[in-house]
């Protein structure tokens, strides 16, 4: 096994570093949320830092890695007898796939063992290796969202609860919790941000040097990982026995009262939701503290904290851009300093970790020197946020002269659903069959059984019990009664919308109507959890703005810029369509589409462009998908060629006024019948 990269010799990323430092010093700070593009040593910032954690010792042959002298005393390995001697290991990492199942997680119950022989057989899961280690979580974005609820819950509590059909188990889960993401592929919802403690945006440097110092490393690094790690060796000593220390030094940290106003001023100033965001702040300055050798929290500690802990719990929907106004900050710190300068007066003497820059105090030799001034960043040097090149000749540039309608504000939508019962990934809009629900029925199992319908099982089981030799209480079952639960819940869709940009869209209060519907749609998607695509259509082509994706941000951005006039192409926009899903149920058939149209129904340009356009319409209903076309079209003279267009594609025609939630139509219903 190859030697890890040295965590001292990463380059820049300081507020990812220290991030994940002030969490080794201080695990109750509650983890940390690293956001960023892809390459930006994320993953490898993580790995590294494993190898700098303190060795743990562990109760020998204890599969939940118990403290010889604290043992958890619902161990399902215990009771431990105190006498007994612990082994020394070091610190796990243990790495959370995105595809891991529920049981992965947090461990399986052997149900036909507990009902036929009474024993509770437990096969611990992730959170039980993780205990006392680092769980890692890539791409948690990606994860599903019932996971992320189980995963921060037992990060919050210390400890992972599993219960089947009336039989529980408990153990201790204390880690070290680390997510990464990559926005462009999805957001996590605001409840589930709020769950870390802290967050980091990374990018990659924009600096010449650095990037040079950068690539210089890893070469170097790849070719020889063992000489690597021996010549960073004497600073990676440095950071471990200064984290050591820091952890010694963190409960003589004192928090007065000056730093805890500041902290509940800042967080009010923000207007920051509940109450967790000023623990986290508080626990995080006591980290900070630490780190600097000191035992008085000053304000320089809490205006750290605060960069760290509030960014990610202001978002208030996808379209906010996460971030902290640093100098709103300085102006609420300033109002509530008061008696805290008397505080900072006094504080002893830092000691040799000085200041809380980061790991080693500050840049070490063979560094790149920090940067001036803030660090270019996703939608600076010319770029919008969804990656295109902003102004004129770019992807989202309107007409020169002519800037692009602004949205009119979104609104709540009616739910808009794919008929008949899915089998997708677990979301919030079209009923499936699902891991999670209601239940509905039951079945025998087909592999490893998942969860036990209780009743059927015992029904199934009772008319043999006297053929068994049944003497006594207690039910003799075996493997073939065993019944799973069959539940429905609800699934996330594809939700691929098609716009109308050409000419007959272009008066500018209507363009900003559609504009803000299918912004409003684009909300309601995020909160469903659905995957979203936008094609245009405008002149004699039909473009595919933004691929299918997770990030709602992305297409709002890209709607945003939406250039309009030209011809009416409606036909190559509902074939490109018919291209798009082809392609899409190829990757995921499980994933069903919904198709949103968003046009007045007109069609020009092109020999028989109406014609054309109904036959790409019953192309795609022929391939059963189900559709849903919001008609535009306004004026006291309406031709109803979106309602035309809606009985071609098999779906249903709804004016931009029934999209709204407190519309009087029951649309979801109609979508059904539709079908």
């Amino acid at each position: 096994m190859s030697s890890p990269y040295p965590f001292s010799a990463l380059v820049g990323q300081e507020e990812l570093r220290l991030a994940l430092v002030l969490n080794a010093v201080s695990p109750a700070v509650g983890g940390v949320l690293v956001r960023g593009e892809k390459g930006t040593a994320k993953s490898t910032a993580v790995r590294a830092l494993t190898s700098l954690l303190p060795a743990v010792t562990v109760v020998a042959g204890c599969r939940f890695s118990c403290d010889p002298a604290a043992a958890d005393p619902h161990c399902p390995d215990g009771p431990h007898d105190p006498a007994t001697r612990g082994s020394e290991r070091p610190a796990r990492m243990v790495e959370l796939p995105v595809g891991a199942s529920e049981d992965r997680l947090v461990g399986a119950l052997d149900i036909e063992r507990a009902l036929s022989e009474g024993v509770k057989a437990f096969e611990p899961g992730l959170l039980a290796a993780a205990h006392r280690g680092i769980l890692y979580v890539d791409e948690v974005n990606l994860l599903h969202d019932h996971l992320v609820d189980l995963l921060l819950d037992a990060a919050a509590m210390g400890a992972s609860y599993v219960e089947r059909e009336g039989v529980s188990v408990r153990h201790a889960a204390r880690f070290l919790l680390v997510g990464t993401m990559n926005p462009e592929e999805g957001e996590l919802r605001p409840q589930l941000l709020d769950r870390f403690g802290l967050t980091v945006e990374v990018a990659a440097s924009r600096e010449t040097d650095e990037r040079v110092e950068v690539v210089r490393r890893r070469l170097a690094y790849d070719a020889d990982p063992a000489g690597f790690a021996a010549r960073w060796a004497a600073e990676e000593e440095a950071v471990r026995d200064r984290i050591a220390a820091a952890r010694r030094l963190l409960p003589d940290v004192r928090l007065g009262d000056s730093a805890l106003r500041q902290i509940a001023a800042t967080c009010a100033a923000f207007e920051v939701d509940g109450m967790r965001a000023d623990i986290v702040m508080a626990r995080t300055a006591t980290a900070l503290a630490a780190w600097a050798g000191r035992t008085v929290v000053l304000a320089e500690d809490v205006r750290r904290a605060a960069l760290l802990a509030l960014p990610h719990r202001r978002r208030r929907n996808p379209f906010d851009a996460p971030g902290l106004d640093e100098e709103k900050l300085d102006e609420t710190l300033e109002r509530e300093r008061g008696e805290g300068d008397g505080e900072g007066d006094d504080d002893p003497d830092p000691g040799p970790g000085g200041g809380p820059e980061g790991p080693g105090g500050g840049p070490r030799d063979g560094d790149a020197p920090p940067q001036d001034g803030p660090r270019p960043g996703p939608g600076t040097a010319g770029e919008d946020p969804a990656g295109g090149q902003a102004g004129p000749g770019g992807p989202g540039a309107a007409p020169e002269g002519q800037p692009p309608a602004a949205a009119a504000d979104p609104y709540r939508t009616r739910p808009l659903t794919v008929p008949g019962l899915g089998e997708g990934a677990a979301g919030r809009r079209s009923r499936a069959r699902t891991a999670h629900g209601r239940t509905t029925g039951a079945r025998r199992p087909g592999g490893a059984l998942g969860r036990l319908h209780l009743a059927a099982t015992i029904q199934a089981a009772a008319p043999y019990q006297r053929a068994r030799g049944r003497s006594g209480p207690g039910l003799v079952v075996r493997r073939d009664d065993l019944r799973q639960a069959v539940r429905e819940g609800r699934e996330g869709n594809l939700v691929l919308f098609v716009v109308d940009a050409s000419g007959s869209m272009a008066a500018r209060q209507r363009m900003g109507a559609v504009k803000g519907a299918v912004l409003s749609l684009l909300l309601d998607a995020y909160q469903r959890r659905d995957k979203v695509g936008l094609i245009t259509f405008r002149g004699s082509r039909a473009d595919l703005a933004l691929p299918p994706t997770s990030s709602v941000d992305t297409g709002a951005a890209r709607l945003e810029k939406l250039p309009t006039g030209g011809r009416t192409p409606l036909a190559a926009g509902l074939l490109k369509a018919h291209e798009v899903l082809r392609v899409e149920r190829l990757r995921d058939a499980s994933r069903r589409p919904l198709l949103v149209v968003v046009t007045d129904g007109r069609a020009t340009g092109g020999p028989e462009p109406v014609a054309h356009a109904a036959r790409a319409a019953r192309l795609l209903a022929a391939a059963g998908t189900a559709a849903v076309v919001v008609d535009c079209e306004s004026g006291p003279v309406r031709l109803g060629l979106a309602g035309a267009l809606a009985g071609e594609l098999g779906g249903l025609a709804v004016t931009l006024g029934e999209l709204r939630a407190d519309a009087v139509s029951a649309l979801v219903k109609d979508v059904r019948r539709a079908a």
